[in-house]
């Protein structure tokens, strides 16, 4: 199968059964494999066999279902439809519905001709929609909120032309039940639609990172281009206080970067020859240099803002539920207004009573708030996770999250810096200093990781050192060179023959050291073979570690290393941070049987960041990738952390806690207004306008409930 995807906007949803309409059109197609369609953004997600289908066949299936379509390329910025015609729409309405209602509230008496042209201008010209939105529905042989306004509007109308046709007036017209559902369903409509936007903030911030123009150095020449012009590999300019428009690598300059709206990173970051920069950050106080390495969709912020569209995109398992009790909810409802007419009138014997019952019924009972519930409360909360540094790639891990009972950790570059630095130091004939500076002096030229962590630890205790000559490696043992004319070897401890006695100091140094995971280095001075020091390195733990973990063990969370490193090292770190289990010398198969072995028993959530965590990340309930690590780690976890910050891990678990809490706030309410709502009207207890104004305030308090997730913050 030659699979694709593509997102489509659509126009015309206004509620759960929309959402139910077009999925099922798409999913009657054997050559679409899958169909994701969101109320509260707008879109479709689709996957389908591109051999078979095409995007052109795909939108008609949409059109044929009652709904318009268009596809969404990936660099197509958000576009902000104007709210202000339907403003205008919403007090027309109103200043027509006004004198009915005041007719009826104060008994202001208006001539039956008069209430007539009021009640139609409302009816038929601002409820117009509602008509053709409900005959599309019938056509697909559907319901949806607007069959429901229509039925019931038309009801109340047309029951009063019935009462005026036979000499009736006054009461015994109910124009401004019609009129007032249709306006303050609108008026529901368009506060809903306001609330939305607020919704989509985070891509929209997102989005304004993104400069249209770039500084291009072209033959020592400065020349302004737009960004779709650049090339990789082009230098940029960049001045003091611009935003970066592309990620690249600095050349010349030096300066600070502002990544807060990317990363969350607070604090502005230094920035120097060699180091990566990211498109949408903000250069600080220096002039630099940059050369183009990503471009367009390729660049880090193109791809964050990839992410979190698709999170909103796609629907949380416990939006299959509300799915099924939508796909049955219209043809139940309009049941229920048939059977209140039926037994009013048996009741009573008024049947135009029974009708503004039904009517009543019809109106409370449409499931906007139902179908926003879920999709709004994910779009805020992957939005506020955004904005922290935390990329959430799908719904079920933002759900899933704040149920996580166990989480695994991968050691190195997760709870560890992923470098080795200066551990202990033994200085025998020589200083500590002295033994450090021959030593940098040794590898100033050399990029092997140990030979920056020398030369880190000498540029921090300032020490100036010289430059080696005839300096050769010792292949698979170390390196030799000259130091005023005195010949040095520095390596492990394969520079000594296997029966070679070590001094009983270094020897307990070494053991002590191999014992903690630790790597050793000797340093040797000839023509006498004779020790003068010996360096141990480790990878020194993330500052944070230790109170990422003492956080997950207050929410109740069991925590356990797993490592391919040896038990000395896997101990040492398991110890100092309070980890509850560790599994070490671990092949990558061996941590996702791990893992699989682990979720028989919890919920699982694993924390890595490297290719040998990827098969543990997928087969993880949830899968947490470190940023820093690689790409593949990172295409294999449900949720991305931008910064190397474990701590990160617990605001992740906090933002899934508080999303999840929003879902079932929002559920509940939608059902209360239902499930109160309906038997009210049936009895008569709710009028057509009482029930219309109910039915706006359920959507719009559902969405905003919702945007109080915009007061979380992380820890």
């Amino acid at each position: 199968m030659n699979e694709k995807v593509i997102d489509l906007s659509i126009q015309g949803m206004t509620c759960a059964s929309c959402v139910g309409r077009i999925e099922r059109a798409l999913k009657k197609s054997d050559s679409i494999k899958a169909a994701s369609v969101n109320l509260a953004t707008e879109k479709a997600h689709v996957t389908f066999d591109q051999d078979k289908i095409n995007s052109d066949k795909i939108i008609a299936l949409i059109h044929d279902s009652g709904y318009e379509a268009q596809e969404i390329k990936k660099e197509t910025p958000v576009i902000q439809v104007s709210l202000q015609s339907f403003k205008i729409k919403v007090i027309c309405s109103f200043v027509l519905t006004l004198p009915l209602l005041m007719s009826m509230l104060i008994g202001i008496e208006l001539k039956p001709m008069t209430q007539l042209i009021l009640a139609s201008a409302v009816q038929f010209i601002f409820g117009a929609s509602f008509y053709v939105s409900a005959w599309k529905a019938l056509k697909a042989r559907s319901g949806n909120m607007e069959l429901l306004v229509a039925i019931g509007t038309s009801a109340a109308y047309f029951l009063s032309l019935y009462q005026m046709s036979k000499g009736h007036g006054g009461h015994a017209l109910y124009f401004e039940s019609s009129a007032a559902v249709i306006s303050f369903v609108l008026l529901g409509k368009f506060l809903e639609s306001k609330a939305k936007r607020q919704t989509t903030e985070a891509i929209r911030a997102l989005e304004n990172l993104r400069p249209t123009k770039a500084r291009v150095l072209e033959n020592n020449v400065e020349k302004e281009i737009p960004i779709s012009d650049l090339k990789i590999n082009d230098l940029v300019i960049i001045r003091p206080g611009e935003r970066n428009p592309i990620d690249g690598i600095i050349t010349e300059g030096f300066s600070q970067a502002d990544e807060s709206l990317i990363t969350g990173e607070s604090l502005p970051i230094s920035k120097s020859p060699g180091e990566k920069i990211i498109a949408g950050s903000i250069n600080g106080d220096g002039r630099i240099q940059v050369q183009v390495c990503a471009l367009g969709g390729e660049t880090v912020l193109s791809r964050i803002i990839r992410m979190v569209e698709e999170a909103q995109i796609n629907k949380a398992p416990v939006q299959r539920l509300v799915d099924k009790i939508s796909s049955v909810f219209v043809p139940v409802v309009l049941l229920i207004a048939v059977l209140t007419v039926i037994f009013v009138t048996m009741s009573t014997g008024n049947w135009e009573n029974a009708i503004l019952h039904a009517v009543a019924v019809l109106v409370i009972a449409c499931p906007c708030a139902l179908g926003l519930a879920t999709p709004t409360a994910i779009m805020v909360g992957t939005g506020m996770a955004a904005k922290s540094g935390i990329l959430i790639k799908d719904a079920e891990s933002l759900e899933l999250a704040h149920s996580v009972t166990l989480m695994a950790f991968d050691k190195t570059g997760t709870l560890t810096q992923g470098k080795p630095a200066v551990a202990n130091i033994l200085s025998l004939k020589i200083s500590e200093d002295e033994l450090l500076k021959k030593m940098a002096s040794l590898q100033n030229a050399s990029e092997h990781p140990l030979a920056q962590a020398v030369l880190d630890e000498v540029f921090k205790r300032k020490i100036q050192f010289e430059n080696a000559s005839q300096v050769k490696a010792l292949a698979g043992k170390g390196i030799e060179g000259k130091i005023n004319d005195e010949k040095y070897i520095l390596g492990s401890k394969k520079l000594f023959p296997i029966d070679y006695s070590l001094p009983q100091k270094i020897k307990d140094f070494i053991l002590a050291a191999e014992a903690s995971g630790e790597t050793v280095s000797v340093l040797i001075q000839e023509p006498n073979s004779e020790i003068l020091g010996v360096i141990s390195f480790a990878d020194q733990l993330k500052p944070e570690s230790a109170e990422a973990i003492s956080h997950l063990k207050k929410l109740g969370i069991k925590t356990v290393l797993l490592t391919g490193d040896n038990l000395g090292s896997a101990n040492k770190v398991a110890n100092a941070l309070g980890i509850d289990f560790i599994h070490a010398e671990l092949m990558p198969k061996d941590k996702h049987t791990i893992i699989e072995d682990l979720k028989k028993s919890y919920t699982v959530a694993m924390v890595g960041d490297g290719i040998n965590d990827a098969p543990a990340l997928a087969a993880a309930h949830v899968g947490i990738a470190m940023s820093t690590g690689t790409d593949v780690a990172m295409h294999s976890a449900g949720i991305t952390l931008m910064r190397g910050n474990p701590k990160l891990i617990a605001d992740a678990i906090s933002i899934s806690k508080k999303t999840y809490q929003k879902i079932k706030q929002n559920l509940f309410w939608a059902f209360f207004f239902n499930v109160i709502g309906i038997p009210l009207a049936a009895l008569g207890y709710l009028s057509p306008v009482v029930a219309g104004s109910a039915m706006a305030l359920s959507s719009v308090f559902v969405v905003s409930n919702t945007l109080l997730l915009k007061t979380w913050r992380p820890t």
